[in-house]
């Protein structure tokens, strides 16, 4: 296949399956409030019998006004994550292998845009050369949130353990090499692509939104979403949020969007479909699980 002959937007899966208890990440959330949605989630999202949520890791890449955009780097690999056994000193996922399946070698990425910098979201940004952190993708500018630059900056300088040490190994390096560049809400990073401020999650969450010529336009919301079961109960806030009441609103305000428009939202954890429409029902939403084209899965 030719590079001119490729999806706009595709999708590099990191790590497939990941499990929390429903009842540590969402706090708020029951999985007898779910049994309604049984339908939708039981299985590739929700284990009803074990109370476990069940997210994905990955990565999309974005070709779109000439750039070519990886859209978050998810874990990466010989990073020491002891407290996530999953995480930990990882290596051989083929996570590079998986990007030239989709026609990318490091080096063809513009744009990495980030849009948080959880140890999850940055974790490619970075790879071990010679015993040193070396960026990842060397021709492309890493996109940041202003506010989340320099939240994560401060915190750092107080202990640089903070967020499992991936500011050291997985920003620092990248923003020393002089290829991080802070953005903010409405800025067109591209010909079609537009940050979205999406704050709540952590103190200055960002969202890409893309113009497609063939297709719905789609917003990589990073975890403004969490999980689907977040779209009839968007009250349920992640235990890892800066500010709950924030990601509450920016949450319902994204599904509120989508419902009534031909918008795609991506969360950068949803399995088995690319992304979401949504659909009102009754007083709630529902998600419609679909392609970049907003077509059923």
């Amino acid at each position: 296949m030719r590079a001119t002959d490729r999806p706009a937007i595709e999708t590099i899966v990191d790590l497939d399956l990941y499990e929390m208890p429903l009842s540590m990440l969402l706090p708020a959330g029951n999985v007898a409030a779910l049994e309604p949605w049984r339908h939708l989630f039981e299985g590739d999202h929700v284990d009803y019998a074990r109370g476990m949520v069940r997210i994905a890791i990955k990565s999309n890449v974005a070709r779109v006004g000439g750039q070519t955009i990886l859209v978050d780097a998810c874990v990466g690999e010989h990073k020491e994550r002891p407290q996530r056994v999953e995480w930990h000193q990882r290596q051989g996922t083929d996570f590079l292998s998986k990007l030239a399946q989709v026609g990318c070698r490091p080096e063809d990425i513009d744009i990495v845009m980030c849009t948080h910098l959880h140890a999850d979201h940055v974790g490619w940004n970075t790879r071990l050369e010679n015993g040193k952190w070396t960026p990842t993708f060397p021709n492309a500018r890493y996109i940041v949130g202003y506010e989340e630059l320099a939240y994560w900056q401060a915190q750092a300088a107080k202990s640089p353990e903070v967020n499992h040490g991936s500011y050291q190994d997985s920003v620092l390096p990248v923003l020393e090499a002089g290829m991080i560049d802070t953005v903010a809400a409405n800025d067109e990073v591209a010909d079609g692509a537009v940050i979205v401020p999406l704050p709540g999650h952590t103190a200055g969450q960002i969202g890409l939104q893309i113009s497609q010529l063939n297709g719905p336009d789609v917003l990589f919301c990073g975890d403004a979403i969490h999980s689907p079961v977040q779209v009839p109960y968007p009250e349920w806030a992640s235990f890892l949020c800066f500010d709950p009441s924030a990601a509450i609103n920016t949450r319902e305000s994204i599904i509120e969007r989508a419902s009534s428009s031909d918008l795609v939202l991506a969360p950068a954890h949803v399995r088995e479909a690319f992304g979401m429409r949504i659909k009102r029902e009754g007083a709630r939403h529902r998600p419609i699980f679909c392609d970049c084209f907003g077509r059923p899965v």
